[in-house]
């Protein structure tokens, strides 16, 4: 009883199926018991002391553009612009890297990788969510966080990773008794490009430039087909917005000389790198590098970045 909100928004948080139903039918009037009683009050008082007040609250908002049975609204190209914009020591490009745990290692070579570069700003924490992604904001509401960041940090440019955790036909954040089908389906495939095109729009009000990092192929067939429904998403709105999106292709960057799965690549000089951690789906620290070489390029198509005089 004196748990009842975190026990109900930890069974809201569960994939979907009878184990959840069960769950939420048994919490929801617990819930609303420990509530009546004043029995949650400790827990909240406890959350505010430690700075995590709200922490039992269930945000599905979305906040963004277009209507679901529609998808993503229409988007008019943003031309790139005719001067690059110019970074140096004096005025450095400010960075965020944010996503799920795809991001993370990607994230610590692009680090790396800039660390001696006085005309891009070390970026702040890598912010790396373990099992979030744009399907489920009960779990974590990432528009809220793009958001909130972009307004508090006001970086230049924005690195993302999604998808990952989004390979299932269930989504929250819909109008009450909405279903999409499978996983997939073209309403399915709608709504998840109106999120991506959510995530893009905050970002371009915001005036940031968004690199965002497919999926790469796995060891798994099914997964991998799955995440070439996302990454086929993704592409097609990052194609509508050339000049404020670019769009990371790290399927083929990552794929053997035969287009399948590789654990190892060949280097330069004819030896062997290992790019692929053994759950066939996150990278190495050389898998993130070669990410972060097309990141970098990335930057120079679409800024001047000059480190010295």
């Amino acid at each position: 009883m004196l748990n009842a909100p975190g026990v109900h928004k930890s069974a809201y948080n569960q994939p979907e199926g009878l184990k959840r139903d069960v769950a939420l039918a048994f919490t929801g009037p617990l819930e609303t018991v420990s509530h009546a009683l004043l029995l949650d009050r400790p827990r909240a008082g406890v959350q505010a002391l430690v700075g995590r007040s709200g922490i039992d609250e269930i945000d599905t908002e979305l906040g963004i553009e277009g209507d679901f049975t529609d998808g993503a609204p229409v988007v008019e190209p943003v031309p790139p612009p005719s001067v690059k914009p110019k970074f140096s020591p004096k005025r450095p490009l400010r960075l965020w890297i944010a996503g799920d745990s795809l991001v993370i290692e990607p994230g610590f070579a692009i680090q790396r990788a800039i660390a001696s570069n006085r005309a891009i700003a070390r970026t702040p924490e890598i912010v790396g969510r373990v099992a979030s992604g744009l399907t489920r904001p009960d779990v974590f509401n990432w528009f809220d966080a793009v958001r909130a960041q972009l307004s508090s940090l006001k970086p230049h440019a924005v690195i993302l990773a999604f998808g990952a955790n989004d390979t299932n036909a269930y989504m929250t954040g819909l109008p009450e008794g909405v279903s999409l089908g499978s996983f997939g389906s073209a309403a399915w495939v709608r709504e998840y490009r109106r999120r991506v095109a959510g995530i893009l729009a905050i970002a371009r009000r915001a005036g940031v430039h968004v690199v965002w990092l497919g999926l790469p192929i796995t060891t798994d067939a099914n997964q991998t087909r799955r995440f070439e429904v996302v990454n086929a998403a993704v592409a097609a709105e990052a194609r509508e917005r050339p000049g404020s999106v670019s769009y990371i292709d790290t399927y083929v960057l990552l794929a053997g000389p035969d287009g399948g799965y590789a654990e190892y690549l060949a280097t330069a000089s004819g030896g062997q790198i290992k790019v692929r951690a053994p759950d066939g789906v996150h990278l190495e620290r050389a898998g993130g590098d070669i990410v972060a070489r097309e990141v970098l390029e990335a930057f120079r198509e679409t800024f001047e970045i000059r480190s010295g005089p």
